[in-house]
């Protein structure tokens, strides 16, 4: 089994679970009865974790959005679905692999999935480019919704990326156009669509397939205009002052549903998805049900009304109010 990498926060329960296996190893080793210190030190850990992750600061939280190990697109569409075709392409020359999708079939409800995608190790996020799509990846998302919105089949997004791919290529490819018209597109599509953050959402990256009727957010998830180190980066020409960034930029899952940016906010395991990525699974797959089962019987019409009120509604502000300051780091 391959050893789970450890945040810095959570290098206080090493030296518990050192301890727990080495019980453990006891126990397999000889006829000593030890179930009574195992349960105790397997409940102090457990207790330590939970205080830990509930005290996380908005730089801890992009730490674990960010965990090697933290379930992705694909982790979850394994779980959720009983079935899965992935559909390759965007008929323009491109398959970005930064960016998947496909039919999907949960229960008796067939679906259409996309969403961002990282890999495991080194080599897969090359293969992926760390999740942040091209031009082709956006374009291969709008022909599967157009496809969605053809045949009636509600549409899942997972957004996972510090951001689009800005290298001078994407750029010539198109990278703005191509988000653009993805967030214009996905205005006029008459099917329901749910979009879940399940790791880190940055910039127009993550809304090119972020433009939807319900906006489900993972407790330990962010969700941001920018990466804070850029956003240090431009403040104070500094990216060392992140930490003050993402505390200024309300990046977490908290302060994003009491602006009204989010719609749910999605409990994780004790110790964040990475540790009980099945759990984690159940609980996103009991939230998509009830939202596709609260926006099946609503119309194509009322869909697109709704959708567009939302997005209209965000970001009013009070006419000559004073604008909040970002405080010095």
């Amino acid at each position: 089994m391959a050893r789970r990498a450890l945040l810095d926060f959570e290098k206080p329960l090493v030296e518990l679970e050192e301890q727990i296996e080495q019980i453990r190893q006891l126990a397999r080793d000889s006829e000593v009865d030890v179930s009574q210190q195992l349960l105790q030190l397997e409940t102090l850990a457990t207790r330590r974790r939970r205080e830990i992750f509930a005290a996380l600061t908005p730089a801890q939280k992009i730490q674990v959005a960010r965990h090697p190990q933290r379930p992705s697109t694909l982790d979850y569409i394994q779980v959720i679905c009983d079935d899965f075709i992935e559909l390759h392409g965007d008929r323009r020359g491109s398959d970005d692999q930064a960016l998947v999708g496909g039919v999907g079939r949960i229960g008796d409800r067939p679906v259409m999935l996309i969403g961002h995608q990282k890999g495991r190790d080194t080599k897969e996020n090359v293969a992926r480019n760390f999740g942040m799509a091209s031009p082709g990846g956006y374009r291969k998302a709008m022909r599967l919704m157009d496809h969605a919105d053809r045949f009636r089949l509600p549409i899942l997004s997972f957004i996972d990326t510090p951001g689009a791919y800005a290298g001078v290529l994407a750029e010539e490819q198109g990278q703005g156009e191509a988000i653009a018209v993805n967030l214009r597109e996905m205005f006029r599509l008459r099917v329901p669509i749910v979009a879940t953050v399940i790791g880190e959402g940055g910039s127009g990256g993550a809304l090119g397939i972020g433009v939807a009727d319900r906006l489900l957010m993972f407790e330990h998830s962010v969700y941001t205009v920018a990466s804070p180190e850029a956003c240090a980066s431009i403040l104070w020409r500094d990216a060392a002052k992140a930490p003050a960034a993402a505390e200024a930029l309300k990046i977490t899952a908290a302060d994003l549903l009491q602006l009204g940016i989010v719609d749910q906010v999605l409990p994780e395991p004790s110790g964040g998805n990475h540790w009980a990525p099945l759990q984690a699974a159940e609980t996103l797959k009991a939230a998509l049900i009830e939202q596709l089962d609260s926006l099946g019987p609503i119309s194509g019409d009322v869909l697109c009304e709704m959708r567009y009120q939302k997005f209209r509604s965000m970001g009013r502000f009070l006419e000559g109010a004073a604008p909040e300051t970002i405080p010095s780091p």
